[in-house]
Order: structure tokens, then sequence, then C-alpha cells
């Protein structure tokens, strides 16, 4: 019997809110060869494409019921320009892309790519406009170019360019980190900006906006602060509605300082530590903005949203280090596997969630080299947990011994877990942090029974296992060392795992 022991407590008929779908939302930003290699590769390549879309990319995402995709950025949102993006490719202009390698692009993906893109996975787009060197008209045409109807200079221009009818595009970020990339301001000139932008991106016909404006880093409370108090306009008559609908914010998990964050790799179990820890901050850093809103918007009608999330360690030896290409172990997918459980509790004030990044950059789910294509361990997590998706959240109350470790001074739960329930499928999530020690784990049903329970589970040898095009050690397997108990079920999670169970509700 390990020293490590728990109980979860899974309270079947106490029903929480919904988790949104795009709580497993993705971003794709123009960056190393995230578009350009992973989701782009032209008309005439030999790898298997739709208008220059690759569709191994495209099919490996679907099976991941991907909801949304944010673009063009980050940071490069705010040095893009939509017009330079459309029309016959051939003709359009060349730009820098200056905060990413220091490449030149040809802008052969753009608006209607992209939109083609979201409409081949089945995802909503997510566009992020450019509030840093852009302008007002800029982005209130790019709104209209997209979702109006009928007749207008930009309506004319879409149609020349091929598209009659208009898109449905309700995602829309103001700007991009204001306070760093996005122009480096200060909060109170955002505020009046963010309420300029959102006052001119206008809903056209039936397609209603979802406004996100550009909110803090980690956790700088004061920011959100300064956003909730200025730019939502609750109980005020003059202007009843709110100027934005969602607020950002970014955290990235990282195993040390900025300038050291360490291998992607090669790391030892203390640096695997650190990074757990450094995970299990996300939740208190949407706690601290979720307690902020909550003081000017009691009734969360404004959504938090964790657009760029995820690991960033040091880039792979030999690549472009503006590319940010790292490598993705099972490191990753514990990281992702903790979070998810995270945004899970949070779901009544988090709206969405986007993991940095989609293909070939940070912590990606997808690698590609050429026409080779390798699902991530992180992808693994994504696709065992679909099932949360747009389901009921349930209560979760997790006791036991052997399961608190401190790294540095942070206290960290080597146990994690969430449930939800769909059409009557009960899905449970358990993760295993404990580098070493498998944990005995009861799962105490009440409320309920579970009727034909299957479990699957991703974990390999050791942390730092990792696939590649030659092989893939870490895959999805199927777990049958699941028990009865007279309270639910038993069972024996290895270390370094994450389990999914799955069941009717009884």
């Amino acid at each position: 019997m390990s020293g490590n022991s728990g109980t979860a407590i899974i309270n079947l008929d106490i029903e929480g809110p919904v988790i949104s779908r795009h709580l497993y939302g993705h971003f794709a930003e123009h960056l190393g060869r995230c578009v350009y290699g992973g989701f782009w590769v032209g008309e005439d390549s030999p790898i298997p494409n739709e208008g220059g879309i690759r569709l191994d990319v495209v099919e490996a995402l679907r099976a991941l019921n991907i909801p949304n995709l944010r673009w063009p950025g980050g940071c490069f949102a705010d040095e893009y320009h939509w017009k330079d993006g459309i029309g016959p490719r051939e003709g359009r202009p060349r730009m820098v892309n200056t905060h990413w390698g220091d490449v030149e692009e040809n802008n052969h993906f753009g608006t209607h790519e992209f939109l083609a893109l979201c409409e081949l996975l089945g995802a909503e787009p997510y566009i992020n406009g450019n509030v840093g060197s852009g302008t007002v008209q800029e982005m209130s045409e790019w709104v209209e170019y997209l979702t109006r109807d009928g007749d207008s200079p930009m309506v004319r221009l879409r149609k020349s360019h091929g598209r009659d009818e208009p898109w449905r595009v309700r995602f829309w970020g103001l700007g991009n980190e204001a306070w760093g990339c996005g122009g480096n301001m200060r909060v109170e000139h955002y505020a009046d900006l963010a309420r300029q932008y959102a006052t001119y991106c206008r809903d056209h016909g039936d397609n209603t906006l979802y406004r996100i404006a550009a909110g803090a880093s980690d956790d700088d409370y004061a920011w959100t602060e300064t956003l909730m108090r200025q730019i939502s306009c609750f109980g005020c008559e003059a202007t009843p509605k709110n100027f934005f609908q969602g607020l950002s914010v970014h955290y990235y998990t990282l195993a040390g300082p900025w300038e050291a964050k360490g291998s992607a790799t090669d790391f030892d179990t203390e640096s695997y530590y650190r990074t757990m820890a450094a995970a299990a901050r996300m939740d208190r850093i949407i706690q601290g903005h979720s307690t902020v809103m909550d003081a000017y918007d009691p009734g969360r009608r404004v959504g938090l949203i964790v657009d760029e999330w995820g690991t960033w360690f040091d880039v792979e030896p030999g690549t472009n280090p503006g590319f940010l290409f790292q490598q993705n172990t099972l490191r990753d997918a514990l990281v992702a596997s903790l979070h998810f459980d995270i945004f899970h509790r949070h779901a009544e004030r988090l709206a969405m969630a986007n993991l940095a990044q989609t293909v070939n950059v940070l912590q990606a789910v997808l690698l590609t080299d050429g026409d080779q294509l390798v699902r991530t361990p992180t992808y693994h997590v994504f696709e065992m947990n679909k099932g949360h998706q747009d389901a009921t959240l349930l209560d979760v109350h997790l006791r036991g011994t052997g399961l608190q470790r401190t790294v540095g001074d942070a206290e960290l739960t080597t146990l994690s877990a969430s449930a939800s329930v769909k059409d009557g499928t009960v899905l449970i999530s358990l993760t295993n942090l404990d580098a070493d020690q498998p944990a005995e784990v009861t799962l105490d049903l009440r409320g309920g029974t579970l009727a034909d329970p299957t479990a699957r589970i991703l974990t390999a040898d050791h942390l730092q296992a990792h696939n590649t095009a030659a092989e893939t050690p870490v895959t999805v397997q199927p777990f049958t060392a699941l028990t009865p108990h007279p309270h639910g079920f038993a069972l024996t999670l290895p270390p370094h795992s994450f389990l999914t169970l799955t069941g009717r509700l009884g």
C-alpha cells in the first residue's frame, strides 16, 4: 500500500454551472511555424491540403472538437493590418514580423484563409484586433467586412473577393497585452481606448459581438479593477450596455525565472515539481481576478477569458529563438490536465481559455515537420477530456494522506480531480502529480451510481517522455484495474499519470 491515498467524493446529484466548450479553445499566432508550415502549406504543396490548409492538421484537431481558434495574435495582432491579407495572394504586400524572428511574411494566410480554416475545423473564429498600431476605423471596417449583409463599402469589397454571404464572428479581442507588446500603455489610457474601440465594433444584423478587453498579466489585479471600474457601465442610464463582454488574463507556467526557463525535455524531478507548483498557481490567479470582477459585476455578466496559457520553456537547441519551438513531454500533459480541473472549478466566471499555441509553438498539441505530424502528450489530454465540453459540473471533494508536497514557499496537492455530466454520461478526470509514488484512490459516488464504467490512462515510464515521428511512447491506453468498492470504485493511479473514467448515470 502506497503512502499516498485519497478519496474523491463525487456528488452525482449536485450540479454546478455548465463547463463552456470554449474553455478548450486554441490559439494560432503568426509566430514561427504555427501558421506557415503548421496550418498553411499553400495550394501547390504535395502535402494534402484544401485551399492551402493542410488536412492532416484539420483532421487531428476535429477529433478534439476544437471549439474556437484565436488569431492572428498575440503580439502579432497589434502590428497586423487586415487589408494586407485579402484579395489575390500574388498582389498582397509583404510585411516584417518584428515580434517573432524578424522574418518577412507574404500575407498569403489572411482573413479568408483563416475563416476557411475555422469552417473546416467546425470552430468559432476569435479575431484579435489591432489597437497597438491600428486605428478605430480599421477595426470597425474589419467587423463590417466580415459580418455585415446587404450593401455597404466593406460588403462590396468582400464580395469582390469572392464571398457573398457574411460570416458569423462573435469573438473580438480589443488589442492584446496592452501593458506590453500591444503598446506599453498605462491601464487608464487603455481603458479609454477600449471604450472607443468597443463603441465602433458594431453588431451588424443578428451577429452580436462578444468584445474582449485586453486584460492583465498574471496577478495584476489592479489592471482588472481599473478596467472593471472605468469600462463597465452597470446601472448607467446613459449607456445601459456594457462596453465589453469579456476580460482577458494571460498566465504562463514557467519552471524557473524568465531568463532561464529551462529545457522542455532535459529536466530533473525538482524542476518538475516547480513546474507543477507554478501551474497550480493558476487557481489563485483566476480566483483573484474573479473576486475583483465580482465587486463590480456580481451578476457575472462579464466573462473572464484566459486566452493565453501553457508552459514556456527555452527553445529547442538549434532552432530560431524567435520561433518559440519546444518539445512537449508528459510533464506538459499533466500541466494541461491540472489546468482543466482548475478551469472547471471556475466555470461560473470563466468563459473561455486558449492554449498557447496549437501547432509548433510553445505547448502545442501538434508538431509538424514537412509531411510528418505528431500528436503531443498534451493533445491526448484534450482528447480524453473533450466530454467535459458543455457538460454540467458535478460537486467533487478530495481528502487523503500523503497528497501534500512543499515546493519552495508553495504547497502542492498531488491529486487533482473534476467531474461532469452530459446527456446521462458522467466523465471523471483524475491526475496524480506525484513523480514517483502511486496513489490509492477511492471514488466515493453519492446520489447515484455509474453503470458500464470504462477508463483510459495517459502515462509513460518517465516524466521526460515525448512523442516524435519515429516513436510515440506517450499514448492513451485502456485502464482495466478498476475494482468495485462499497461506495463506488477503487483504483491505483500510477505516478505521473492522467486518467479518465466514463459511465452511465444511474
